[in-house]
């Protein structure tokens, strides 16, 4: 039997192409994903052992070490240490937050002092030497440049981390006696590190020099057996030198213990998450294959009765379509798990890196059992109906002349439990929406907020499933009806509405396939643009300003200097204060930083300016919350307030002398807004209020992006201009929005990346659709044919069939995934801010415009075919 089943495969073969294509597809995604998961698990071990230089074991304190502080460098008795024969470096983990400067130009980053044996730095050395002595530091190449130094010059380092007031700032001369370069990333988020004496990182740490005070969480080991000694003899002795509570493990142990933990919460979920869409992928794919073998077997039904008639039993023909159906399964999955390697091999080629990560060709035993038994059992129970349906005739019945279609109809059963899923699904969504109402609204529910959603996400799942199990029944009528409303077009047309008709159950079960991916996709894309839209909102309120500019000397020339920067849309000077009132009913006194703001500069540089009051003369414009409590005055209220100088709010300067103040009455208004996340409590007013108070101002420069440029950049570029200017300082929350946004984007883009794998196959099933109703239809086609209808008529009679399953199946998609889509932003995004629901006309554009690319592009095989067979020759026996 086995010999006869290769046999009826070989000349099925063209039927099987788009089965197969499915399945290598779908196997592609879960292979791909799982040798994504494991870059990803080698990138982050990168990442996180990229501190460790050389180190092969990591000293740290125990798990069940009661003690909450962090230890210091004398708790770990270096000294002890490096007189164990086998030790051949200590390093511990400290460093220190430096300013550098060098005839006015000035750059801050981490310096981390030289260990004894620098295999053990984190870093590369690449010009010069390492610092020896105090009063000598390495720097980043790239800091050096920004500086204008090079090896033999001498810069300036301090530790103040407000450079204006300086005072109490340290401040050491260092000699430039190397570069260095961060390989492997440790520094990743400041472009390097520097290295000086042990010394020196403690003078910038505040430790007045005292090195074995630094508190150090990790320290760095490297044991190199002396000859007759094993690395187990060395770190015993290594353990009786260290106090209780601090223990030795080795870098591989201690890695894959960081790993596990962050794993449990990271890179697994990561996996898990794209795995779904992998087993999205294949359920999709089934769809296709059982369409595929429901025809297969009614097109072998002849063949299958004279095997039967010969003495071939039923559970053999059974046997017949399930091993065909494995493999299929098997070699669509071998040839998916192969291509899935390629492609990941030629990222790793082109070393392509990706936020952090290095694309790594790493196969482990998941990459290949997992997707080739989910391609396997996935292809076998896709075709077990049409197993079934092998051994449900007798030979004599199967040897009638029959029409090769199958018109059974859904059964009422199917149709009432379909029915019964959607009025279910319904009703769960409007029962959590209500629900989410009334949290909204502080009133009692039935469900915490923690879960609100997942009978929203039930509900979704119900009436989908109900839509999908009915689809044979309205989905079918929908086309039709829409092929009728066309075939008065011309012949074609019309031709292609009868088709429709003609099988409900396979324009079903294509259709189902396609409408599954256009509604996820345009589900997400709703989603997407709504959390953006209703952010936006929130997020001006939240990070009012996108950066601030703060220290001494700020005048018109430094606002011109950051106007010219690239990424700046404007800058504007704002005088800043003290203002205290009494809070209503109250003695206490509320403090917060007063800005002195004009409405033309509030309207330049502020985020939420259409959410705030207009600012006038004698007008206060408050924060809704002061220090994420509710503020308690009213609009229109009259509040007395003092304005002090910034550097003391209670009317003393810092060296005891009195600090002059001056009260206002102003009407209170309250807004949302926050100036950033660093400010509690800001309040708006006039500044010709604050300079009637006649108090001394401290003057910021507030920046506005324009938004072509990112943070990153726009920080470094704004920080070299104003890097001539000691004690300059640049801050902001425009990382955070634009974090925000591109967490929105990046989610929006892989999802619908995800997705599109099932789209893709649910295209697949809509080219087999059509070419599985050639095959079929050849007598019908080339009767056609014979009453005079052309090559080109026929051709585009399979084109508008296929149009119209691709843009109804995907036009009810987009109604379906559009309203789901709402649905969630109602409950996800009504705590942020006010939901808001945009139409994005680009992307159901965009998924139409696809769907009917592809579609044309999947009629033109089955097209060709139907047209290439003479009428004659069609018409004969087959």
């Amino acid at each position: 039997m086995f010999s006869i089943t290769i046999r009826l495969m070989r000349r099925n073969a063209k039927m099987l192409i788009p089965a197969g294509i499915a399945i290598l597809i779908g196997t592609l995604f879960i292979s791909s994903t799982f040798l994504f998961g494991n870059t990803l698990d080698h990138s982050m071990r990168r990442q996180m052992t990229a501190m460790f230089g050389d180190a092969n074991y990591v000293v740290a304190s125990s798990d069940d070490d009661p003690a909450s502080a962090m230890p210091t460098v004398a708790d770990y008795h270096i000294d002890r240490l490096e007189r164990i024969d086998g030790v051949a470096g200590v390093r511990p983990n400290v460093g220190a937050q430096v300013q550098a400067s060098f005839r006015g130009r000035h750059s801050t980053l981490p310096a981390i002092p030289v260990a004894g044996n620098t295999r053990l730095m984190p870093i590369t050395l690449t010009n010069g030497a390492w610092p020896k002595a105090d009063g000598e530091i390495a720097l980043p190449a790239d800091a050096a440049d920004r500086l204008g130094v090079g090896v033999g010059d001498v810069i300036t380092i301090d530790d103040s981390s407000d450079y204006a007031g300086a005072g109490t700032a340290h401040v050491l001369r260092e000699k430039v006696v190397g570069l260095t370069r961060d390989d492997n990333g440790a520094f990743a988020s400041y472009g390097g590190a520097a290295a000086i004496s042990e010394r020196d990182t403690a003078t910038m740490s505040g430790m007045g020099g005292s090195f074995a005070d630094l508190p150090a969480g990790v320290l760095y080991l490297l044991v190199d057996p002396p000859n007759g000694s094993s690395r187990e003899q060395v770190t015993a002795q290594v353990r009786k030198a260290l106090p209780s509570g601090i223990s030795v493990t080795g870098v591989n142990d201690y890695a894959d213990k960081q790993m596990k933990q962050l794993s449990g919460n990271g890179t697994n979920i990561i996996t898990t998450f794209m795995l779904s869409f992998g087993a999205l992928a294949m359920f999709v794919a089934a769809l296709v294959i059982a369409n595929t073998f429901q025809v297969l077997v009614a097109r072998r039904r002849r063949t299958l009765a004279l095997l039967r008639a010969i003495g071939a039993r039923k559970g053999q023909l059974y046997a017949s379509v399930l091993g065909e159906s494995a493999l299929l399964g098997l070699v669509s999955s071998m040839l998916g798990i192969a291509a899935a390697l390629a492609l990941m091999g030629g990222l790793h080629v082109s070393g392509l890196r990706l936020q952090g990560i290095e694309f790594s060709l790493i196969p482990t035993p998941q990459v290949f059992w997992v997707p080739l038994a989910f391609g396997v059992a996935v292809t076998m129970l896709a075709s077990l109906g049409a197993a079934r349906s092998t051994t449900a005739v007798s030979p004599l019945e199967a040897l009638r002349p029959i029409e090769l279609t199958d018109t059974r109809r859904a059964g009422l059963v199917r149709m009432f439990a379909s029915m019964a899923m959607i009025v279910l699904g319904i009703a769960a969504m409007a029962f959590s929406v209500w629900q989410n109402r009334r949290l909204d609204l502080h009133q009692t529910t039935m469900i915490s907020g923690d879960i609100i959603l997942l009978p929203l996400m039930a509900g979704m799942a119900m009436a989908f499933v109900g839509l999908l199990l009915s689809a044979v029944r309205w989905l079918p009528a929908l086309l039709h009806a829409a092929g009728s409303l066309a075939g008065h077009i011309g012949p074609s047309a019309a031709i292609a509405s009868a088709n429709i008709r003609r099988n409900p159950r396979r324009i079903a079960a294509t259709g189902a396939a396609l409408l599954i991916g256009v509604t996820l996709v345009s589900c997400i894309g709703t989603g997407a643009a709504s959390a953006k839209a209703t952010a936006a909102g929130a997020l001006d309120s939240r990070y009012s300003v996108d950066l601030q500019v703060t220290g001494p000397n700020l005048d018109q020339r430094m606002v011109r200097k950051i106007t010219g920067v690239h990424g700046v849309k404007a800058a504007e000077p704002v005088a800043t204060a003290v203002a205290q009132w009494k809070q209503p009913g109250s003695s206490d006194k509320v403090t917060v930083e007063a800005i002195g703001i004009s409405e033309r500069q509030r309207a330049r540089v502020f985020n939420a300016a259409e959410a705030t009051h207009p600012i006038g003369r004698d007008v206060i414009d408050m924060m809704t919350t002061m220090g994420d409590k509710t503020n308690p005055i009213e609009n229109g209220d009259k509040v007395d307030v003092s304005f002090n100088a910034m550097d003391a709010a209670d009317g003393a300067k810092a060296d005891g002398s009195e600090n002059p103040a001056g009260t206002a009455t102003l009407t209170a208004y309250k807004s949302d807004f926050r100036v950033s996340s660093d400010y509690a409590g800001v309040a708006l007013v006039d500044p010709a209020a604050i300079k009637a108070a006649g108090v001394p101002t401290v003057t910021q420069i507030w920046v506005k992006s324009d938004g072509t440029t990112t943070a990153a950049d726009l920080f470094a570029a704004v920080q070299n201009a104003v890097s001539d200017e000691p004690g300059v300082q640049v801050t902001g929350s425009i990382a955070e929005r634009m974090q925000w946004n591109q967490n929105i984007d990046m989610a929006m883009a892989v999802l619908v990346a995800l997705l599109s794998v099932a789209v893709l196959i649910a295209l697949v099933g809509v080219a087999n659709t059509l070419s599985l109703s050639v095959i079929e239809r050849t007598r019908e086609s080339a009767t056609l044919r014979a009453i005079g209808m052309t090559r080109g008529q026929l051709r585009r009679s399979l084109a508008v069939e296929a149009l119209f399953i691709s843009l109804g199946s995907g036009g009810v998609g987009l109604v379906v995934g559009t309203i789901f889509g709402w649905l969630g932003s109602n409950v996800a995004l009504s705590s942020i801010g006010t939901v808001r629901y945009p139409v994005d006309w680009r992307m159901y554009a965009a998924i139409l415009l696809v769907a009917a690319i592809a579609a044309l592009i999947a009629s033109v095989a089955p097209a060709r075919r139907a047209a290439r067979t003479a009428p004659v020759e069609a018409l004969a026996e087959a």
